[in-house]
């Protein structure tokens, strides 16, 4: 009788590339985590009891952000409900049939709303013209009313940290007003709050979660209407900015956290005529005569763990934001 030799190649263990690249996946997955929650925290956007209805498009930005609020949903200390909804525009070659499959086997509980948007918008608008703004207000008006119907205490959109920044720009450079993209605001017939977990996400680090999680995406042009061509202008002119002078953008997007109306010309936000000289020295008084000093590194330059600046506020242990356990 003859002893039986195992004659099956043994187990490798993971080569060294591929233990580099199951880290990074775990850190940018880890930084997403900590950055989605921290915006949350920062900005009160979620309580106890919440029933947040997370606007699914199924791009890479809204997939990421229902990702991440199931993640949190799991180990925050808070109770919140989550509900993903669809609009079904009925745009040529939708496949109706992705979001469904995949919400199902995610066992999430969701809604298709479905209007056909796209019938009105192209009747109304001139062939060639852009579709965006009536389809945008069309779209808007809907998600409002299925969140009421469906009880939802709030409404979360997936706008990244880059997005805020482009509306920043568009405003400044084309409307003339120092205005953005808020991460949380009532919406604008006063009945629902609008959220933006995402606020501090920037779009790379989404891009590259997205192709590691294989989410299943659906084109965003199936409509035929070109894209917003000066959104386009200033997402170069951030993305060129970064190239040239790393950190740039990350210090605009800090600006935006840190506002001084007594320094800018804002009459209603600031009682310019009503200053009066009262003999105490302030930090914030007029420094004209002083010659401005700034680093060359701006404040707040991310490293490969860190997404905003390191600020007290940034520093403190938020529950939320516990990703430990």
């Amino acid at each position: 009788m003859h002893a039986h030799t195992d004659t099956s190649a043994p187990a490798h263990p993971a080569s060294r590339s591929e233990q580099k690249q199951r880290t990074d996946q775990n850190k940018l997955a880890k930084r997403l985590l900590r950055e989605t929650g921290r915006a949350i925290a920062d900005f009160g956007m979620i309580e106890d009891g919440d029933k947040v209805m997370v606007c699914l498009s199924g791009g890479k930005d809204s997939y990421t952000l229902l990702d991440m609020l199931l993640t949190l949903k799991a180990r925050a200390p808070i109770n919140f409900e989550i509900v993903a909804v669809n609009l079904d525009q009925k745009q040529p070659g939708f496949p109706d049939h992705v979001l469904p499959q995949y919400l199902g086997s995610l066992g999430v509980p969701f809604h298709i709303e479905t209007q056909d948007t796209y019938s009105v918008v192209t009747r109304v608008i001139p062939e060639g013209k852009t579709m965006c703004s009536l389809c945008s207000r069309l779209r808007r008006g809907i998600l409002y009313r299925v969140a009421s119907e469906l009880g939802a205490t709030k409404i979360a959109l997936g706008h990244h940290r880059d997005d805020i920044l482009a509306t920043f720009f568009l405003n400044l450079f084309y409307g003339g007003r120092m205005k953005a993209m808020p991460p949380k605001l009532m919406s604008d017939n006063g009945e629902h709050i609008v959220i933006r977990p995402l606020a501090y996400v920037s779009e790379k680090d989404i891009i590259t979660y997205a192709a590691q999680k294989q989410f299943p995406i659906i084109p965003c042009n199936l409509c035929g209407t070109q894209e917003n061509l000066k959104r386009v202008e200033v997402s170069r002119l951030i993305a060129e900015w970064d190239k040239k002078f790393p950190g740039r953008s990350w210090n605009i997007f800090g600006a935006l956290t840190r506002v001084v109306p007594s320094h800018l010309m804002d009459r209603d936000l600031f009682d310019f005529a009503g200053i009066m000289a009262n003999g105490v020295a302030s930090e914030h008084g007029d420094k004209a005569f002083d010659s401005e000093q700034f680093d060359d590194l701006p404040t707040g330059t991310p490293t490969d763990d860190a997404g905003m600046d390191d600020t007290p506020a940034h520093r403190r242990v938020i529950a939320i934001t516990d990703l430990r356990r």
